[in-house]
């Protein structure tokens, strides 16, 4: 295997970047997400080709978390051994702690002890000594937030981390942790992971403005609603698909007939617009200034690629809002990916 050489045009502008809310920290406008396909034993050839492709593309954010993989942990393993090729002080590494990870109650959700021990083990993982965003995965109910907001600041303390943020917190949430910590003088949050996309768009409702009202960046996951928001399901459910494996999160009722026709509607749309389906996809997401960064999956080199062309054009007009909100509408989807509040 060759060592890796970046290419020297990675910064030429084909990459837009926009700054972490009112921070200074500036990110792509697409980021890779690191959760499927690149788990496993071992790292793999396919993976580091996604991850050079997606640096040369000037992706210089990779998003990780504790339990991706599976096996749990295994992504952090494999990506950390592929950065070794990578000039580190260009990149943002990020990882996060909220999800079952180990047996017992310490395993879990948002403690002091939980939270610190997983950035710990992320780091080992990734044989790093800091990671650059470290997130609360999701909020703990059954926790005082100043207790998993003190374990981030602490973070932050210990030089594991640069900067903090949070994932999947609802507006009311989001304001409660800015608040507790300004009162405190911990570590300010500078920016909050939500799912959305076309076909779940809760953060509309307050978030997207709450996050602006606080200075908070958005990163947007889930922006192609795991797949189906490209030409994949076009023609219902192909074999071998997310949508056809036993547990996906992708459930087949998703892929209903009535589902289906709303998504060719949104495909004829976007061929108009000379795009595919899933970068119009994301640049409907990337067409709010309240977004940061949206964040993609990929199983090949070519798939990233193709996604970055959305951010060529992230201007949609009035008229095509109008129609595009008539599309989705008409969409009735089964509550089933998180929608906040």
């Amino acid at each position: 295997m060759s060592t890796y050489t970046p290419d020297p045009n990675r910064y030429d502008g084909r990459m837009p970047y926009r700054r972490a809310g009112r921070w200074g920290l500036q990110l792509p406008e697409i980021t890779l997400g690191c959760w499927h396909n690149f788990g496993g034993d071992a790292p793999t050839e396919l993976q580091r080709e996604m991850l050079t492709t997606a640096f040369d593309c000037g992706i210089t954010q990779f998003d990780l978390a504790n339990n991706y993989g599976p096996p749990y942990g295994s992504a952090e393993e494999n990506v950390g051994k592929h950065l070794k090729e990578f000039p580190r002080d260009e990149l943002i590494i990020t990882s996060k702690a909220g999800y079952d990870m180990w047996p017992g109650p310490y395993g879990e959700w948002g403690t002091r002890k939980y939270v610190l021990a997983s950035l710990d083990q992320s780091l080992k993982r990734l044989d790093l000594d800091y990671v650059d965003i470290f997130y609360s995965h999701r909020f703990d109910p059954d926790t005082p937030l100043e207790e998993t907001l003190s374990a981030l600041n602490t973070a932050i303390e210990q030089g594991k981390a640069l900067y903090v943020g949070i994932s999947s917190y609802s507006s009311r949430q989001t304001l409660e942790a800015v608040r507790i910590c300004q009162e405190n003088s911990w570590a300010p949050l500078i920016i909050n992971q939500p799912n959305y996309s076309m076909l779940n768009r809760w953060i509309e409702d307050s978030l997207i403005d709450t996050c602006g009202e606080l200075g908070l960046g958005i990163i947007a996951f889930c922006p192609l609603y795991q797949g189906l928001l490209t030409d994949k399901y076009l023609n219902g459910i192909p074999t071998g698909s997310r949508a056809s494996l036993p547990g996906s999160p992708l459930r087949p009722e998703e892929v209903a007939e009535q589902v289906v026709n709303g998504i060719r509607a949104l495909n004829d749309h976007a061929q108009e617009r000379g795009q595919t389906l899933a970068q119009m996809a994301l640049s409907w997401v990337l067409r709010h200034p309240g977004v940061t960064s949206a964040l993609i999956g990929a199983s090949q080199p070519e798939q990233i690629r193709d996604n970055i062309k959305a951010v060529e054009n992230t201007d949609f007009t009035s008229e095509e809002l109008t129609k595009l909100d008539g599309i989705l509408n008409s969409i009735q989807l089964p509550s089933s990916l998180w929608t906040g509040e």
